[in-house]
C-alpha cells in the first residue's frame, strides 16, 4: 500500500528508525521520533498486532482511541520475529537503519539472535534504545516491569494523593511515558556522539530511573536531614498561597502567589493591602508558617465571586492562575486555538480524531501529525519490497506460512 499521507517534516527525516515492543514505554518513544520526522517502522506480530490496538476501546466504532495517537506518524511492518526470515528481514533493515527502539525483557533480542553484540556488527552506527521496567542489568533486571511498578519504587506513588488515602495513580501512565522521552533524549544524545565518532551505542532506560530523575531533592532531603516527604494533596508543604480555591459558582481556580512580590499583587487584588504588611503574611516563610490558615483567608475571598471574573481580576493583577481543565475545556479555550495546540487528523474510519499537536516546537524545523495510527501491516509490502527490494513471489510464501 502506498503512502498517501503529507512529507515527512522535521529535523529528523534523514533518520530511519526500527521500533520493536508494544503496549506503551517502547512505542511512546517511537512516537516521539516519528513526530519530528523520523522514518518509524514499527513491527507487530502478524494477525495480532500492538495490544495497544485493543486499548480506549469506543463502543460505537470498535476500534482504539489510544491506538491513533500513539502511533501516528509510523509506518505498521507484519513480522513474525520468532522465525528465521523474520529475524533476518530485522538484520536486512538495521543495514540501513540508524535506531532501533525495543521495550522486551533482557534477554529476548539476543535469544532471537537480534542481541546488539550481532546487529552492531552489521551496522557500527546503530543506536539500540532499551526501554525496561528495571533496566539492563541489576538483581531485578529480569523482572516483568509496568509503569506502575517503576512509579513506585521510584517514588512517585508515594508523593501523589491526599495524605488520608492510600498512594494515588496519577491518571496517565507516566511511568511508561517518561522512561520513554528518556529514551529519546538518549537516542539524540547518541546520534550526537555519533556524528563525532561514526560509533553507535546502547541507550538503557529504566523506567524506575525515569521515575527517580524526576523525584527533585527527595533522596537528598532524607540522606542530610534524615525528611521525608509525604502526600499532601493540592499543596507545596510551607508555600502558600499555592493552592486550589473555591469560586462563587462552585468552580475551582489553581492560584500560585507565593513569591512575595506576586503576594502583594494578590493582596491588591483582593482589595486588602493591607495582608502585604502583615508580618504574618509579609514573607514566604512566615507565610509558610501559617499555610492553613492564609489558604483559608483567600478561599473565603474567592468564594464571593465567580469563575470568570475572578480569573480576569487575577490576571489584570498579573496573579498566576488557572482553571483545573478537562477535555472540554481544552478544546473551547483560546489559547489552545491559537497555538494550535490540539490538530485534527484524517482517519478512515472515524473521519477526523482530535488529538495533541507535537511539541516542543522548534522554529525552522518543525514536527508534524502526518497521520494517524496505521491499520496493522498497512506497509508491509512498502517496506520489504521498496527498502529490502524482497520479490513478491516471495512476500505471498512468507505471508502464506505466517511470517508477515
Amino acid at each position: 500500500m502506498t503512502d498517501t499521507a503529507p512529507p515527512r517534516q522535521g529535523p529528523l527525516t534523514d533518520i530511519r528508525v526500527i521500533e520493536m515492543g508494544q503496549l506503551l514505554a517502547g512505542p511512546f518513544c517511537g512516537q516521539l521520533l516519528a513526530d519530528f520526522g523520523a522514518e518509524v517502522i514499527k513491527c507487530e506480530q502478524p494477525g495480532e498486532g500492538d495490544p495497544m490496538r485493543e486499548w480506549g476501546r469506543e463502543k460505537p466504532y470498535g476500534k482504539s482511541l489510544w491506538w491513533p495517537v500513539v502511533a501516528r506518524n509510523k509506518k505498521s511492518l507484519t513480522l513474525n520475529l520468532r522465525t528465521p526470515e523474520g529475524q533476518q528481514v530485522i538484520r536486512d533493515l538495521v543495514a540501513t537503519s540508524d535506531i532501533l527502539i525495543e521495550n522486551f525483557r533482557p534477554g529476548t533480542l539476543e535469544r532471537w539472535n537480534l542481541g546488539y553484540e550481532e546487529l552492531s556488527k552489521i551496522n557500527p552506527k546503530l543506536i539500540m534504545v532499551r526501554v525496561t521496567g528495571f533496566g539492563q542489568t541489576g538483581p531485578y533486571s529480569s523482572r516483568a516491569g509496568y509503569g506502575s511498578i517503576g512509579e513506585a519504587m521510584g517514588g512517585l506513588r508515594y508523593v501523589v494523593g491526599d495524605p488520608s488515602t492510600q498512594p494515588s495513580r496519577m491518571g496517565i501512565s507516566i511511568g511508561d511515558e517518561l522512561a520513554a522521552t528518556y529514551a529519546c533524549l538518549g537516542a539524540m544524545m547518541a546520534l550526537h556522539h555519533r556524528d563525532r565518532t561514526g560509533k553507535g551505542q546502547i541507550v538503557d532506560s529504566a523506567i524506575y530511573e525515569a521515575v527517580l530523575a524526576m523525584m527533585e531533592s527527595m533522596v537528598t532531603e532524607y540522606a542530610a536531614a534524615g525528611y521525608i516527604r509525604e502526600r499532601t494533596g493540592p499543596i507545596l508543604p510551607n508555600v502558600s498561597p499555592s493552592n486550589v480555591f473555591d469560586t462563587k459558582d462552585g468552580k475551582l481556580l489553581l492560584v500560585a502567589a507565593n513569591q512575595d512580590t506576586v503576594f502583594k499583587r494578590l493582596a491588591d487584588a483582593m482589595g486588602q493591602p493591607e495582608l502585604a504588611r502583615n508580618p504574618r503574611y509579609a514573607t514566604h516563610a512566615a507565610r509558610g508558617a501559617v499555610q492553613v490558615e492564609l489558604d483559608a483567608l483567600i478561599n473565603e475571598w474567592t468564594k464571593t465571586i465567580d469563575l470568570a471574573p475572578l480569573e480576569a481580576l487575577l490576571t489584570d493583577h498579573g496573579v498566576p492562575c488557572g482553571l483545573i481543565y478537562t477535555a472540554p475545556d481544552m478544546l473551547q479555550d483560546p489559547h489552545f486555538k491559537a497555538r494550535n495546540a490540539i490538530v485534527d487528523v484524517p482517519h478512515p474510519v472515524f473521519g477526523s480524531l482530535k488529538m495533541q499537536n507535537v511539541a516542543p516546537r522548534l522554529s525552522d524545523t518543525p514536527g508534524a501529525v502526518r497521520h494517524a495510527g496505521p491499520e496493522l501491516g498497512e506497509h508491509t509490502e512498502d517496506v520489504l519490497k521498496g527498502i529490502l527490494g524482497i520479490a513478491s513471489e516471495k512476500l505471498d510464501d512468507w505471508r502464506a506460512r505466517g511470517i508477515i
